[in-house]
């Protein structure tokens, strides 16, 4: 089937955000930093976030469980645009070429809250035809259901769309919906993988 559609995910695609590039600056000992991301401000717990948890509670409560740990969990959300250090240009400049060709989505795990910063830092954003972000929406990949939210929403189908993240349970979900899927990891260039799959 002919592919009209190319769905980006966010982070780790177009976007380089990590918890590490700001708290590198707060900690001195990397061990430190990695223990404090690893069991305090955990990756589940942000994703709590992006489900649609207000970034307030979240820090509340967890500064109540953790009151050795009040200022830094404090510094999250408060310095958390330091932990965007910048767009992955080598893919974000594929998205003028495929524009020209197909419609582009978004479809991201990210707070309600923090990704109106995001999407007034960085001017692709407004390239794409529609984004649907999980802490809007209160649900999170790999949930089939928020596939299917941005598929009826734009009207589109799974079987005419490529789908491209760097979490492999994500990958999974859509391939079982039916899309053509680009699994994004450090040893694969993106423009390759669409050259493969003749998108560019």
């Amino acid at each position: 089937m002919q592919i009209k559609n190319i769905i980006f995910d966010f982070g780790g695609v177009l976007v380089d955000w990590n918890p590490k590039h700001m708290y590198r600056k707060v900690f001195e000992k990397e061990s430190d930093m990695k223990y404090f991301l690893d069991n305090i401000c955990t990756q589940e717990w942000n994703l709590q976030q992006d489900k649609g948890r207000s970034l307030n509670e979240a820090t509340i409560e967890l500064q109540k469980k953790y009151p050795r740990y009040h200022e830094l969990i404090q510094l999250y959300y408060q310095r958390w645009e330091e932990m965007l250090k910048g767009q992955i240009n080598e893919n974000v400049e594929l998205i003028a070429p495929l524009k020209k060709r197909y419609k582009l989505y978004g479809l991201t795990n990210w707070s309600a809250e923090t990704f109106p910063l995001a999407y007034k830092r960085f001017p692709f954003f407004k390239l794409l035809n529609g984004i649907v972000v999980s802490g809007e929406e209160k649900i999170i990949k790999p949930d089939p259901e928020i596939f299917n939210i941005l598929l009826k929403r734009f009207q589109i189908t799974a079987q005419e769309s490529v789908f491209i993240d760097d979490n492999i349970n994500n990958i999974k979900a859509a391939e079982k919906l039916g899309f053509q899927t680009i699994h994004i990891n450090n040893n694969m260039k993106l423009k390759t993988e669409f050259e493969r799959i003749n998108v560019l």
